[in-house]
């Protein structure tokens, strides 16, 4: 583990407004997307269009677009609970639009149906947004012949399902890059409070805590890429190769995430212990050896073949977490903040492969 640096430049004034950078990255990491709604929505037009021969299918292209969207989760449950909120909008307004005609009420009417009736399906506020989108096209705009926009809408579901497994976004490389920034998260917390141990520094301390708390959202985004990565692997045919990694990456967040809640407990009580301004460097040796193994489980995402050197450092650090002989005749609140590092070495043992009571077992008992 490396102390980061005290101070980081950051662009400020004119620089930071026209910084192309951002903006880059979104289109970069949004290429594949991109491609899934062209391709889905130009698609389910030209079928509707010139194989059906229906005349405007607008609902076969909208409903592409706002299945798929640009969000990260790409899921294909998520995609196919969008397409039949939709579905549902188109239905529920071409029966209104037969029984009572078109105008404003009739408008007022189909809309508060159908919203009320997504709510009822759907605990989700997209699906009911999504349905109430749908059922005003079909009020407004008229069509030649009744349902021919429910046909449009099934086609445009039908080809965003299958630009989802045929033409996948990339779930491995997204699930890296979040992981990459869990685990960046968590050496910087663990390098302030590393720090703070060292020099008996409160504030130190509290910044560390900070950067801790703030770790939740990237753990959120990082089951989010796994979980939509092993959903939509299950159905391409070219993602099958990827769902040993991706199963590992899962195993190994779900630890990681347990081991962040330990670090956050850690935290708080080096803030406790540094309100005394005293040194403890044999505490902070402890916790900085148990990131740099953290590190070492952090490359191992690109190489599993460094997922070993992880373990084996854990265990040796493992070995070693006794309070009272690590730290004999010391005040209680030293001797808990050693306590509290045995859960946080047992998870991440746990995200190394081994089973939690192997990992359990390599912690000295007190």
């Amino acid at each position: 583990m490396t102390d980061p640096p005290s101070t980081t430049a950051i662009p400020t004034g004119w620089r930071r407004r026209i910084d192309p950078r951002p903006a880059l990255r979104r289109v970069r990491e949004s290429g594949i997307a991109i491609v899934q709604i062209v391709v889905a929505a130009t698609g389910a037009y030209a079928f509707a269009a010139f194989v059906l021969g229906h005349p405007a299918p607008l609902l076969a292209a909208t409903v592409t677009v706002s299945s798929l969207g640009l969000v990260r989760d790409a899921r294909p449950r998520r995609v196919l609970e969008t397409v039949v909120g939709m579905l549902v909008g188109i239905l529920v307004a071409e029966l209104l639009l037969l029984v009572a005609g078109q105008g404003w009420w009739q408008l007022a009417l189909a809309l508060g149906v159908t919203l009320t009736v997504a709510r009822f399906l759907s605990a989700q506020a997209s699906f009911a947004i999504a349905a109430g989108i749908q059922a005003l096209i079909v009020m407004i705009i008229p069509a030649t012949a009744p349902f021919i926009r429910l046909v449009d809408g099934v086609i445009g579901g039908i080809a965003a399902l299958l630009v989802t497994a045929l033409i996948p976004r990339n779930p491995h490389r997204a699930a890296l890059r979040d992981a990459r920034a869990v685990f960046a998260a968590l050496d910087s917390a663990a390098a302030a409070l590393v720090q703070a141990l060292r020099r008996g520094d409160r504030l130190r301390a509290e910044r560390g805590l900070e950067k801790a708390r703030a770790i939740q959202p990237l753990i959120d985004d990082w089951r989010s890429s796994v979980e939509s990565g092993i959903a939509v692997a299950r159905i391409s045919p070219f993602l099958r190769r990827r769902r040993f990694e991706l199963a590992r990456q899962e195993r190994m967040r779900a630890a990681v995430e347990l081991a962040y809640r330990n670090l956050r407990v850690v935290a708080r009580r080096v803030v406790y212990l540094c309100d005394d301004g005293h040194a403890r460097p044999v505490s902070a040796d402890l916790l900085a050896e148990v990131f740099r193994a953290a590190d070492a489980l952090a490359d191992s995402l690109d190489d599993l073949a460094l997922e070993p050197q992880a373990r084996a450092t854990l265990l040796a650090v493992a070995g070693h977490l006794d309070p009272e002989k690590l730290l004999p005749g010391a005040p209680l609140g030293d001797l808990n903040l050693i306590g509290a590092m045995r859960p946080l070495v047992v998870d991440l043992l746990v995200a190394t492969g081994m089973t939690a009571a192997d990992a359990r077992a390599a912690v000295p008992r007190i």
